[in-house]
This record gives structure tokens, C-alpha cells and sequence, in this order.
């Protein structure tokens, strides 16, 4: 993974410095709140509806055991003993106290981590996907492309105050594990009939109020050209990108009323002029960043069978471990969706388990994914069942990965001074409900949201939830058909919204017809691509 240099090192200690002077005087009275907005929110720090949140960025979900080990201090020393994972690859910690936000920065910087840009209508955390560097399918590990993307956000002057936030993701699998298409700039690396690798541009994706699955807008661009071609996509959007509306002014909504044509001739002339300039960083500095995902010293002749005598284990096996490019290791993913838990929420002990655990079985490093889990990417198959055991232990061993008890939630109205309804409590529920049925069910993608800013990603939901305001009450939107995946798509709302109790039977009258007029194979999604609606709104509605 990828390590300081000195100057990475000295703009996040300054930074801190300069956040601590600008905390004094807010406390001081020497700022106004409307004057400390702004400020704060550069550092990543939120006033919600009972305390400060502030959001720790996770550059492409990549983690150290050192890291993670701070995070849970943190949580224990700022919090109340515990974080929460998000959707975006990050943390959050929901009950900080103003007065230790410079402090608890610090304590970040001496391990290489900040709060910077994890807020504000600038260029947001990179993301990527989870078992980048690990997945037998990809032709190359993103890692460093998206480091270098990170490198070249961080502080960009001309991309600070963007129309709106701005996020992009780098890919290198024709699986999509992190939503690409679903961000306002997607990247996928691929390799040409010649053996070349590029990079494939979507553009104009996003979920929210106006949710839209970006267009592919060049289907190769050379790798030496990657950040130029990036700027030019910014430069277009930052020009004409609307200021006056903010509700318009995402860069999905200009490409979409210009048009992927009009918007990628323009981004071609910018293209072509910033070649011109020579702004892309010289080959020699890709090198020294690649040079830090170097693949592990994986052992040669590892044993490659595992015991499965024992069910439970062998379940979690089956739902929670994956194929990794090298003989004899798996790809490990930690669910924290236990039944009746509280979605990407970890407590202190269990953030620091999972640091051992890293430093004990992966080889140092963690992931965090964008369904708000944790990944260990590099376990010998002989070292499964001893993981395994400890992960039972801490309440970390719940083998229910892309079923319907792996919910992707937002924190809702439990702490979102944006949120119209609750999101945990319902997630709770329906986890509960259907905790027996999990296998019977099998792959499902539940997402909720507590409001249409789409944090719990509801558009992209084999079955998506969208929490609203109806006349002051909770009232929750019923969506069928959504994928993140490859297979990209949006869902559709079947009818008129359900109270709490109302659309977890909604949810069972659902998966009730799934399980009656499924074909050999199918998924939930695939039957209700098969079906359409109608079937489900007549099973739902009655």
C-alpha cells in the first residue's frame, strides 16, 4: 500500500495545525458558525442532528493493521466506542466533541490518515474496488491509477469550489465491485487487442435526486494520459456545470442536457489543448507509486485444500470468501451485518481484532468496501479455519455476503440532520425477519436510504428503500430491479409508500413471489427482469 512521502507528510501536519488555530478561535467566539462552516467542513467535520461527525478518508478502502488499530482508539478516546463504514470506503464517528477534532487529526497524521476533502464541493475520496491487487479476474490492480488520481485532487486550486461534490472510481475487472457507473466519473482499466492498457471513461453517473448511469465517453485512453484526460473531464464540468440550482448541478445533469456527444466533443478540444501544456506527471512518478503495490511474498506450494467438516464453517466459506490470484489463498470478507445489527457499525474491540487479524493473516492489510464491510484480501486457505474461529468469537463471523441480511443502510434519521426517516431500526427488522431464510433466498441486494440524497444507495438495489417525509411521518418507497454491478440499472418504485412495519411485509410478499416463479439459477433480480413489475406490484399490493 501506498506510504508517505515528505511532502504528503508535511500538508497533512500543517493542515491539523491549521484546523487547531481555526477551532480555537470558533471556541473562542473569535468565528461565527457561519464562518467556521466552511472550514470545518474542509477538514471532513459535519454538525449533525445531536453532535459533530467526522468522516475519516479511506483512500480506495486500503488499510494498514496500524491504521485500522487507531481507528479504534479513536473510537474509544472520541466516540462512544465505536465507527461506522460507509459507502464510500470511509469512516465516520458520530459523537465527536469539537474541542478534540485538532487532536484527534493528529492522531491521524502519525499514521498517515486525515479528514481532507471528505466533504464540500470539491474532488472526494477515490474509491476502487475492494480486492484490487487480490481478484484472479483483474487485468491489472487499479491501486496505483487511483493513487495517482488522489495525488492530483488533493488540493487542486482549480477544483476546490466544484459546481457540486465530485467522485470517482477506478476499476480493473469487468466485475464491478464498486458502482462505477454510478459515480460522476467512472474508470475502468482495460487492455487493447494489442496488450495495451487504458482506461475507459464514464461520465455523468450518479444516484441521489436525478439518479443516472453514466455513458461511456472514451473507450481507451493511453494510461500516460490518464490525468489529463481527468482534467479535461473537470475542466468542462467546473465551466459549464450549473451554480445557480443545487439540485442541477452535479455533472450527470450537464451531461445529460447537453448530451454524451456535446459533452465529449468538448471534453476532446480541452483534451487536446491540455496535451498541449504537458500537465501529466512524468512515467518515473506512476513507477514510485506502483512501486508500493508490489504483490505480498506469497508462498509458493501453499496448501490449497480446507477442511469443511464443519457446517457452519463451511457456510461461511461459501458466502464470505472469494478467489484470489495466487495458489492457495482466499480473499476474506467480514461481514458486519450481524442479525440485528446495525449496518458498517464496528465496535473499538472489534476495529482492533480486525488489526490483528490483518497483521496475523493478510499480510498487514485491510479493506473497506462500498456494502460497508471489511476485506481481508491475502489469507492462506490453511489459515481460514484459525480466522475463522476468532472472527466467531467477536460476533465478526455472519455468513450472509450479497444476501438480503447484508444490508447497505445510511445512518438516517438517527443522526442526519438531512434524513426524513429512519434507516438503522428498519434495517434491524428486516434483518431479522429474515435471517432463516437467507440461503433460501439467496442472492439479494437490499439498500436503504433516508432520504433522496441515496447515501444507503436505494437506486442501486435488487429491492431499494428510499425513507420519506409523507404529511410528518416516516413513510418508506418500495424499489425492485437496481444493480450496482456490471449489469448496471436503476429501480423503480412499485406504488405508494409503507410504514415501518408495512414495508417489511412488502419486502416478504416480494421475495415470496421471487421464490414461486423463480426459474433454475436465477437470482431475485434476474426473475424480476424476467417478469417485470406487474407480478410484483399484484403480490405486493394485493
Amino acid at each position: 500500500m501506498y506510504k508517505y512521502d515528505t511532502y504528503d507528510q508535511a500538508m497533512v501536519d500543517t493542515r491539523v495545525e491549521e484546523f487547531r488555530d481555526q477551532v480555537r478561535r470558533r471556541i473562542d467566539g473569535h468565528l461565527t458558525e457561519d464562518q467556521f462552516k466552511p472550514l470545518r467542513l474542509m477538514n471532513g467535520l459535519y454538525l449533525q442532528l445531536h453532535a459533530y461527525m467526522l468522516r475519516v478518508a479511506i483512500p480506495y478502502g486500503t488499510l494498514s493493521s496500524a491504521q485500522m488499530r487507531v481507528l479504534g482508539d479513536i473510537a474509544d478516546r472520541y466516540d462512544r466506542g465505536y465507527g461506522h463504514f460507509t459507502t464510500r470506503q470511509n469512516i465516520q464517528y458520530n459523537w465527536i466533541k469539537l474541542e478534540d477534532t485538532p487532536d484527534l487529526l493528529g492522531e491521524l497524521a502519525k499514521v498517515e490518515m486525515h479528514a481532507i476533502q471528505t466533504s464540500g464541493n470539491c474532488i472526494r475520496n477515490i474509491s476502487s474496488d475492494q480486492f484490487a491487487g487480490a481478484a484472479a479476474d483483474e487485468v491489472t490492480d487499479p491501486r496505483p491509477y487511483a493513487e495517482l488520481l488522489r495525488q492530483w485532487s488533493s488540493f487542486h486550486p482549480e477544483f476546490t469550489t466544484l459546481p457540486r461534490k465530485f467522485k470517482i472510481a477506478v476499476i480493473a475487472s469487468k466485475i464491478d465491485r464498486a458502482a462505477m457507473r454510478l459515480h460522476d466519473i467512472g474508470i475502468e482499466i482495460v487492455r487493447n487487442d494489442a496488450g495495451e492498457f487504458g482506461a475507459a471513461f464514464y461520465v455523468g453517473g450518479g444516484m441521489g435526486r436525478t439518479p443516472m448511469i453514466g455513458p461511456l465517453i472514451n473507450g481507451f485512453v493511453p494510461l500516460d494520459q490518464l490525468i489529463t484526460y481527468s482534467e479535461a473531464c473537470l475542466r468542462v464540468y467546473n465551466r459549464f456545470g450549473r451554480r445557480d440550482n443545487k439540485y442541477k448541478a452535479r455533472i450527470k445533469i450537464l451531461v445529460h442536457e447537453i448530451g454524451a456527444a456535446e459533452y465529449t466533443r468538448l471534453v476532446e478540444a480541452e483534451f487536446a489543448h491540455l496535451l498541449a501544456q504537458g500537465i501529466e506527471p512524468p512515467l518515473a512518478e506512476l513507477a514510485r507509486i506502483s512501486e508500493n503495490f508490489a504483490d505480498m511474498a506469497f508462498e509458493v506450494g501453499a496448501p490449497g485444500d480446507v477442511d469443511r467438516s464443519d457446517p457452519d464453517f463451511a457456510l461461511w466459506l461459501d458466502r464470505n470468501t472469494h478467489a484470489h490470484k495466487a495458489p492457495g489463498y482466499a480473499i476474506v470478507t467480514i461481514s458486519l451485518k450481524p442479525v440485528g445489527g446495525i449496518p458498517g457499525d464496528a465496535s473499538a474491540d472489534q476495529i482492533r481484532l480486525m488489526a490483528d487479524l490483518a497483521r496475523d493473516y493478510s499480510f498487514d492489510e485491510l479493506r473497506v468496501t462500498h456494502a460497508q464491510n471489511i476485506v481481508l484480501p491475502h489469507v492462506r486457505k490453511a489459515d481460514l479455519h484459525a480466522l475463522w474461529t476468532a472472527l466467531d468469537g467477536a460476533g465478526l463471523s455472519t455468513p450472509n455476503l450479497d444476501t438480503i441480511g447484508d444490508i447497505i443502510a445510511c445512518p438516517g434519521l438517527d443522526y442526519c440532520s438531512l434524513a426524513n426517516a429512519r434507516s438503522i431500526p428498519l434495517a434491524q427488522k428486516i434483518s431479522q425477519r429474515f435471517a432463516a431464510r437467507q440461503e433460501e433466498i439467496g442472492e439479494l441486494k437490499l439498500k436503504i436510504s433516508g432520504c433522496i440524497n441515496a447515501c444507503g444507495h436505494h437506486h442501486a438495489g435488487h429491492i431499494g428503500i428510499l425513507g420519506v417525509d409523507k404529511r410528518g411521518t416516516e413513510n418508506y418507497q418500495l424499489l425492485l430491479g437496481g444493480s450496482e454491478a456490471a449489469d448496471t440499472s436503476l429501480g423503480k418504485i412499485t406504488g405508494p409508500g409503507f410504514d415501518e412495519d408495512g414495508i417489511v411485509d412488502a419486502i416478504e410478499r416480494a421475495t415470496d413471489l421471487y421464490l414461486t416463479r423463480r426459474a433454475d439459477g436465477e437470482r431475485f433480480l434476474d426473475t424480476y427482469r424476467r417478469l417485470g413489475m406487474e407480478p410484483f406490484k399484484e403480490a405486493i399490493y394485493g
